[in-house]
């Protein structure tokens, strides 16, 4: 759930609410509890404690999700509650769980899933200054957790310096080389931050681009059937010039690949076709777009048509310049690790 409850409480505060908790919605998305979690250990007390407030946890956030989207549906209606009135709600509701966490720490002072799960706990309810010291906490208890490792290195890929998350996210995939969000993290920062990369690695803009690509493929390679990182790593070639095409193309039709709902298939559609538009293949991107038919893709695709058009226009005139179609795509923000990865059973 990680970023979804502070989007949803920024969309209450837009002037058009069902749009923006709709996007939130569509570019967060909720892991379940792993296995090992589920099943904590009846014979341990501390054990199935920290079941409990890993529970309780999740249950906080679920409610508070259903709180803000319930006041979004009522606004929509015109009832809806003030936004500073519904924050001040949630933040009562996220408080009760707070006490819970710094309880159960109270008790049991070198508990490191507790330490990591409290602080991607506040990280995900807006107190992200106040998720370090937990980290560290936790990284000071074991230095070999690779979990507090990659927390730290989000908070300063965030707030700086950036160098320190070059470092703390090569030391997370160094004691965990088979987890992708590792590499796609620091795929992540490396392409966003290109002027401090060059600086720390000592290397050209175009050797950032391709060492960014590298670790995209080696968190795709661990993780070939996630269409949301196969979809987050293709949009990265709007952001590399001179443009890759054929690699830009064929990302989007590995994503294309595995996409598992017609939504999905005709998002990628509509990017195959931007890809098209940037590289002049203008009839393929038109192509492209004929298989774009719902709703919910039907502005986007409007304003991609026009923009083919245009640079048809252009190109046959060579009179004009057009917009690039892909300027306002970036990838998304390196990923916290929350209950699916930071919170495992005790003794794992």
């Amino acid at each position: 759930m990680s970023n979804l409850l502070i989007g949803l409480l920024g969309a209450l505060l837009s002037t058009n609410q069902a749009q923006a908790a709709a996007q939130v919605v569509q570019e967060n998305t909720a892991l379940p509890l792993p296995a090992a979690v589920r099943q904590a250990a009846t014979n341990d007390p501390v054990a199935v404690e920290f079941q409990q407030l890993l529970e309780a946890d999740e249950t906080t956030l679920e409610e508070a999700e259903k709180m803000i989207q319930q006041s979004i549906a009522f606004e929509a209606q015109g009832a809806g509650e003030r936004a500073e009135e519904l924050a001040e709600r949630v933040d009562a509701r996220f408080a009760q769980m707070r006490l819970k966490y710094e309880d159960f720490l109270r008790r049991h002072t070198n508990h490191v899933e507790a330490f990591l799960a409290y602080g991607s706990f506040l990280g995900e309810t807006g107190r992200e200054e106040e998720s370090v010291k937990y980290f560290e906490r936790a990284r000071e208890l074991d230095p070999k957790n690779p979990v507090s490792w990659n927390n730290l290195a989000n908070y300063y890929g965030h707030r700086g310096p950036v160098k320190k998350a070059f470092e703390y996210y090569e030391k997370a995939i160094s004691l965990k080389t088979n987890e992708p969000t590792y590499y796609q993290n620091l795929a992540t920062t490396t392409y966003l931050f290109r002027k401090d990369a060059k600086e720390h690695y000592g290397i050209t803009e175009q050797e950032v681009f391709d060492k960014a690509v590298k670790l995209y493929k080696q968190s795709i390679a661990l993780d070939p059937k996630n269409f949301l990182r196969l979809a987050d790593f293709a949009q990265t070639y709007y952001g590399i010039r001179p443009l890759r095409t054929n690699d830009a193309l064929a990302a989007w039709n590995d994503a294309l690949a595995v996409a598992s709902t017609e939504s999905e298939r005709q998002g990628v559609y509509v990017h195959l076709a931007r890809v098209c538009g940037l590289a002049g293949l203008y009839e393929q991107g038109q192509e492209h777009l004929k298989k774009v038919t719902l709703p919910e893709h039907a502005e986007t695709k409007a304003r991609v048509e026009r923009t083919l058009a245009r640079k048809s226009a252009a190109s046959k005139d060579d009179s004009e310049q057009s917009a690039d179609p892909g300027a306002d795509l970036a990838p998304t923000q390196p990923q916290v690790e929350t209950k699916t990865i930071s919170k495992p059973a005790a003794g794992n």
